[in-house]
């Protein structure tokens, strides 16, 4: 065989082994870059703060910065659009919600919720507050309702998100009162005019609310969980305050994009619930009012069969009420 023969075929013999080499080599030295983590909400909401909370633990675990982005806009459809278009190469990955990935059906959206995204694993489930302006007359739900039957459609109900309107639509029902919706793109700029008084009503994860809540700035009226949190044993729960049924939880996880390798999801699972068993990360969350993940869940499978459970058991809701995006 004459040498360049031999030349030939050992670069042919070479390139029919690169993928094979990418692959493995990948995931030994995945990630050899920053990684971008897409919040899809502006900054100061509870998104960005358990964002930023877990990815600083998780940065020397990965070995590389985790960058935190804020895209906001369209309920966060936005910002999951952007992921859902990305590299499936685990350099991209967004921090969801129930808004985000449940709850932005009420949009237009150009991707598929249920196909276009890898599970990384649930971090937390955030028991939903309904919080209202330090100055409104009623100090528990009980009252409340009665202030609102009193005053039909004067209550300015707080829309920042899906979640907040299905809420606020599921308590006209259960109590048969009437709210204004005041349309918001986020609980940051919510939550300012809450405190200033210009909203009276806002349902909101417990990490935004809470620092307000122990501040005296505005009033927490009730949990809408069906027991009350760990997190936050004081605050009492809707079936307490007599709205029966009236529940609403929050979460965050972590989704990648379709076709991800498994190998770099393992690895960012791996990272995400070593960070979460972290006594720091668990007080930091206590503290915020969210309420850690069950082991099982923080898994790819776990946080699969939520977000199915999730899908299945509020997407008929919204479609019956005819919910849209604005």
């Amino acid at each position: 065989m004459t040498l360049p023969r031999r030349r030939f075929l050992h670069v042919a013999a070479g390139v029919v082994a690169l993928p094979a080499l990418i692959r493995s080599g990948g995931a030994q030295t995945y990630p050899s870059r920053q990684i971008t983590l897409v919040v899809p909400f502006p900054p100061g909401g509870s998104t960005d703060v358990a964002a930023r909370i877990i990815a600083e633990k998780m940065k020397p675990l990965l070995g590389q910065p985790l960058i935190i982005e804020n895209v906001g806009g369209a309920g966060g459809s936005i910002a999951v659009g952007r992921v859902a278009r990305a590299a499936p190469d685990g350099y991209t990955i967004d921090i969801g919600q129930w808004d985000t990935h449940v709850g932005s059906i009420v949009f237009n959206l150009n991707y598929d919720l249920q196909k276009d995204f890898e599970p990384i694993g649930l971090i937390s489930v955030n028991p939903q507050l309904l919080v209202a302006r330090k100055t409104l007359p009623a100090n528990d739900l009980r009252e409340l309702i009665a202030w609102m039957k009193a005053r039909p459609g004067e209550a300015r109900f707080v829309n920042q998100l899906a979640a907040a309107q299905v809420s606020g639509i599921l308590l006209q029902q259960l109590t048969d009162t009437k709210v204004t919706f005041i349309p918001y793109r986020g609980a940051g700029p919510a939550m300012t005019d809450l405190v200033s008084g210009q909203v009276d009503l806002m349902v909101v994860q417990s990490a935004a609310a809470l620092p307000q809540v122990r501040g005296a700035t505005i009033k927490a009226i009730a949990n809408l969980s069906p027991l009350r949190s760990p997190s936050i044993p004081d605050i009492p729960t809707s079936d307490e305050g007599g709205v029966p049924g009236w529940h609403m939880a929050g979460w965050f996880g972590f989704f990648a994009p379709r076709a991800t390798p498994k190998d770099v999801i393992a690895k960012l699972n791996g990272a995400m619930m070593q960070a979460l068993a972290d006594p720091a990360v668990k007080a930091r969350f206590t503290e915020l009012g969210l309420d850690v993940a069950a082991r099982e869940q923080q898994t790819p499978d776990g946080l699969a069969a939520f977000h199915k459970a999730e899908i299945e058991k509020w997407w008929p809701i919204i479609k019956a009420a005819n919910i849209k995006g604005e």
